[in-house]
């Protein structure tokens, strides 16, 4: 289907318009431009709500992760953006990572790296500030619960050991794995990122609550300090 400037969504084949192909074809019929074009309704004078959206995915790189760092101001510069459409776009990307959230709950055992970072990354992922999180785990490596222990600047956060292990005494947790985000996409350990795991892994082997691994996500991708043998 060509999209012209000249033609609006009720002129095409009724297969074609957004609303409609949801019901006639399903949900995953749609393209993310398709699926935005819903939210806001409506377009500009000179483009249809698919043109309109196709322009602001364009915008961040057809990257679903990029726009969910949108702000309202962000998306009102596009015309034909007003407020409430680009409130519309911000809420569903946030119950899109809400829902992520809730399904890693749904999987509480941890068998893996990659497990692991499932649970983390609806937390981390759309942070533009370097976050520090721990998930505490009972003796079955069942998620007992998440928790933010951190939040700094684009390079870096402060985490506090005592603060890392009141938590995990609190819950009663058996082992913890750390996890941080690096807002460039670098996922290479930065030597700050070793010295803060070998002095909580030391602390932990103390107590004996184990630290399993450390976890650094960015752009769709993570590093393992166990995978990696840095643990």
């Amino acid at each position: 289907m060509n999209y012209s400037t000249t033609s609006s969504i009720k002129s095409w084949a009724e297969e074609d318009r957004p609303r409609e192909k949801l019901i006639l074809k399903g949900k995953s019929s749609l393209s993310n431009a398709e699926l935005i074009a819903i939210l806001i309704g409506s377009g500009s004078q000179r483009e249809t709500a698919v043109e309109l959206s196709k322009k602001i995915l364009l915008k961040y790189e057809n990257n679903l992760q990029e726009l969910s760092k949108a702000t309202v101001q962000d998306l009102c510069e596009f015309p034909g953006i007003g407020e409430a459409k680009a409130i519309s776009i911000i809420a569903a990307m946030e119950l899109g990572r809400r829902y992520r959230s809730t399904e890693a709950k749904i999987r509480k055992k941890i068998t893996s790296s990659h497990d692991a970072y499932d649970a983390i990354y609806s937390y981390l992922a759309d942070s533009e500030y370097e976050e520090f999180y721990v998930i505490l785990l009972n003796r079955a490596n069942d998620i007992i619960s998440i928790q933010k222990i951190s939040e700094g600047g684009t390079s870096g956060t402060v985490v506090d050991p005592k603060k890392v292990f009141k938590l995990a005494l609190n819950y009663q947790a058996s082992a913890m794995i750390l996890c941080h985000n690096h807002p460039s996409g670098n996922m290479k350990a930065s030597h700050q990122d070793k010295v803060i795991t070998k002095k909580l892994k030391q602390s932990g082997d103390l107590i004996e609550i184990n630290i399993l691994d450390h976890i650094i996500v960015g752009n769709g991708k993570y590093l393992s300090f166990s995978d990696e043998g840095l643990l």
